[in-house]
């Protein structure tokens, strides 16, 4: 591992170095630059001079600002300025991109069917929501994994975007190998109903070449300000990459007693190709920490009994792969940072194994106390003051809480605060409590 070791360092120290950006003063440099240091450390499970804050706040940013999902969702400027105000005035040491802000002509020129978003299917001020069906059938594991390219173009996007229906009618694109084959496979693409969704794709296309700008360009203005960004790339575990957007649960559940070994195959396709998304991403962004959002190993309690799957099904069909990708990113210098939803107590024994001071552990739910005995001297610990507390609780049972997330999983070093999964519904004088007592009694003296 000693090259994985390296390049992790180094990956770690160019980013602290802040290669090309153009501070507004010395201040902001010094700012981004202890920030960075700061969160490093963590990661490197050594002792910062504070317990680093950084939120996953997403639609908070609109929250904060007192305006609609809805508002940030459609309209980039009022986004931009949610989320500027949001950053400058509570100054978390790492942000997070406003991911989902300016997606909504995006959404409506595809006519996405597995998300509801604000002003579509779901209240304006709601953040969006996923639509979780079949979208790949239980037969089609072959065709997924012979060409997934063509799979995506001809029977996913089609039965996930309604204005992409027609790419159904599509020839697969292997077949124009030679000129002799333009001349009956390009003929779909002259039917009208082809046209017009080719025509919402390349709308589809503006759009999103209108949120990257804006992405591109918030960034520059918030590292000027001397606010690192937190993401850099994203990944995700192989079993979810099939399990959310194209099997759902109940069909990976029956498929995993039905073609356990399809499965398993599959998922280990999925690896390369999670890791051929979240790799280039995060060189461009210059950011070496790849978010890996977590959904289908969780257990509802403690004891790890009920919940998806079960201890064993998650050793066998979950963490290898899963593994597999977070060994991948490494071994390209970037860090991992696990959003683990759900109660993972009863698998830390088993997720414990990877290499040192190398990922971050993003629990929504878990014994503190296990957590940092078993994984305490392996990675960084993130999270995690509980989304009810925040939304429904007091100033000062935050403040409390936050104590005992400090003295618990920040002794020694390599922990970073934050809530236990986004915090859209959480009071703003919550989220303050929160940041100013880390602050004040984080520090390492």
């Amino acid at each position: 591992m000693e090259k994985a070791t390296d390049k992790t360092q180094e990956q770690l120290e160019l980013w602290c170095s802040a290669p090309g950006i153009e501070f507004v003063s010395k201040e902001a440099e010094e700012a981004y630059k202890k920030r960075t240091r700061r969160i490093v450390d963590a990661i490197q499970l050594k002792k910062p001079d504070r317990v680093p804050f950084v939120p996953m706040w997403e639609y908070f940013y609109a929250r904060y600002a007192n305006v609609s999902c809805y508002d940030v969702v459609y309209d980039i400027e009022i986004a931009r300025r949610a989320t500027r105000k949001t950053i400058t005035e509570l100054e978390p040491d790492a942000y997070q991109a406003p991911i989902f802000f300016g997606v909504g002509p995006l959404l409506d020129a595809l006519d996405v069917k597995e998300l509801r978003w604000p002003g579509h299917g779901i209240a304006p001020n709601m953040g969006h929501q996923f639509v979780e069906d079949d979208y790949m059938k239980a037969d089609e594991y072959d065709t997924l994994l012979s060409d997934p390219s063509d799979f995506m173009l001809r029977r996913y996007l089609p039965r996930v975007c309604g204005n992409l229906k027609a790419f159904e009618a599509l020839s697969p694109l292997r077949n124009l190998f030679a000129y002799w084959n333009f001349y009956p496979e390009l003929a779909a693409l002259g039917n009208p109903e082809v046209m017009e969704a080719t025509h919402k794709l390349l709308e589809a296309g503006q759009a999103s070449l209108n949120f990257i700008t804006f992405l591109a360009s918030f960034d520059k203005e918030m590292h000027a300000l001397g606010f690192p960004c937190w993401h850099g790339g994203l990944a995700g575990a192989p079993f979810d990459g099939i399990s959310d957007t194209l099997r759902g649960t109940r069909g990976m559940i029956l498929d995993i007693y039905r073609q356990p070994e399809v499965v398993k195959e599959a998922c280990e396709r999925f690896v390369q190709l999670l890791l051929d998304m979240a790799i280039p991403a995060a060189r461009i962004n210059g950011v070496p920490i790849v978010f890996v959002p977590l959904h289908k190993g969780t257990a509802p309690s403690r004891d790890g009994k009920g919940g998806f799957l079960s201890l064993k099904q998650f050793e066998e069909f979950y963490w290898p792969t899963l593994k597999k990708v977070m060994l991948g990113l490494i071994d390209h210098g970037l860090v991992p940072d696990l959003l683990i939803e759900g109660d993972y107590t009863s698998r830390l024994e088993i997720i414990k194994d990877v290499p040192k001071g190398k990922c971050i552990y993003h629990f929504e739910n878990v014994d503190i106390h296990k957590a940092k005995k078993i994984l305490g001297d392996r990675v960084c610990i993130r999270g995690s003051v509980p989304l009810r507390l925040l939304a429904l609780g007091a100033p000062q049972e935050v403040r409390d809480y936050c104590k005992e997330l400090i003295d618990v999983l920040g002794e020694g070093g390599g922990f970073i605060m934050d809530a236990s999964m986004a915090s859209e519904d959480a009071k703003p004088e919550n989220v303050r409590a929160m940041i100013e007592f880390t602050k004040e009694y984080g520090a390492y003296r």
